[in-house]
């Protein structure tokens, strides 16, 4: 028919056709564009919790902390009831008082007038010996002629003895007297000394506890418990948000590893006020990769691998709050070539 393109030309200008298409997609030189030095980052606001609570167990006498509010290091949050910790100071002070005077007793050793009441004692018992042995000879004499029973001879027997055994003890008893206290009598009281200053020392820490205070700024994020009620150790009543350190949690793609280090100024922009960017510096970068590819890597899974940053910002506004989106741009010596097909 005429006018009809034969199959062969229609099928050459298919060859063309796909032959500019393979030139203009895969064979022709490519535009490079760069991103002049600047890494644009995508992540989030971290802020560190801290949950806070007393160190010893007891009753809560005061929260005056509402949630929300700003603290300070070092603020009052809340109190246990002392009175049971004073009292235990009290109860110990006592307890030192008197392991303090016995040591101060045995130091002194043993007083004049203790040991001339000793002698006598000595003395006052050595004539009662006498007395009893005198007895007892009169009753032995009278008992071998059977004048007297022999009843009365066994009672003179045991009188004369019982005077001999506390004649006895009157001289150990004068004898450490004069000599004074022994050397682990001492050592003995001076370890009870330590003992009582060490429970005061405890006593007094404990009621040190029954304040707590914040140990860092922040803000209240949540308050727990309230007045009245008795908490464990540990327990938390409190939920601070730390407003320093804060940091983005970001993400670094392999290819721009090399470009950034640790220590390098950052920027980091808001939705909120994108006018006002705040100030930070690149702080952990860690060695490992979020996400572990296959085993058989190409080209292509590897420069998808990503590696997670951390950026420490600087908010003395405190603008940023958890999980807050937020974008950050790193200044590089070194531009990340972009190459994609020219229009």
């Amino acid at each position: 028919m005429k006018g009809k393109r034969p199959p062969v030309f229609r099928l050459l200008v298919l060859l063309i056709l796909a032959g500019g298409a393979v030139w203009y997609f895969g064979i022709r030189p490519r535009e490079v564009k760069t991103d002049h030095g600047v890494l644009s980052l995508y992540g989030n606001v971290d802020v560190r919790l801290v949950n806070l609570g007393f160190q010893i167990p007891g009753r809560i006498t005061r929260m005056p902390i509402e949630e929300g509010t700003l603290v300070k290091t070092g603020q009052l949050l809340g109190q246990l009831d002392a009175v049971p910790f004073q009292q235990a100071v009290s109860q110990n002070q006592a307890q030192l008082g008197i392991q303090s005077a016995n040591l101060a007793k045995l130091l002194a050793g043993t007083r004049a007038e203790v040991i001339a009441q000793a002698r006598a004692t000595v003395t006052e018992r050595e004539v009662r010996l006498a007395n009893a042995q005198t007895l007892l000879n009169k009753q032995q004499a009278a008992a071998s002629v059977g004048a007297v029973s022999k009843q009365d001879y066994e009672n003179a027997l045991s009188q004369r003895n019982a005077a001999a055994a506390q004649l006895q003890v009157a001289k150990q008893a004068l004898l450490e007297a004069v000599h004074g206290p022994v050397k682990e009598d001492i050592q003995l009281a001076r370890a009870s000394v330590k003992a009582s200053q060490v429970a005061i020392l405890q006593a007094q820490t404990q009621l040190n506890y029954v304040q707590l205070f914040a140990p860092s700024d922040g803000i209240v994020q949540t308050r727990v418990r309230e007045t009245g009620a008795v908490v464990n150790p540990g327990e938390t009543v409190y939920t601070l948000a730390l407003t320093s350190p804060k940091w983005v949690q970001t993400y670094l793609e392999e290819p721009d590893l090399g470009r950034v280090k640790p220590g390098m100024k950052a920027r980091i922009y808001t939705d909120t006020d994108p006018k006002h960017p705040l100030n930070g510096q690149v702080g952990f970068m860690s060695p490992v990769a979020e996400f572990t590819p296959k085993n058989v890597e190409t080209h292509n899974l590897r420069t998808e691998l990503v590696y997670p940053m951390r950026v420490v910002v600087t908010d003395p506004q405190n603008v940023l709050r958890q999980g807050m989106p937020v974008t950050v741009r790193i200044q590089t010596d070194i531009a990340r070539p972009v190459t994609g097909q020219g229009p």
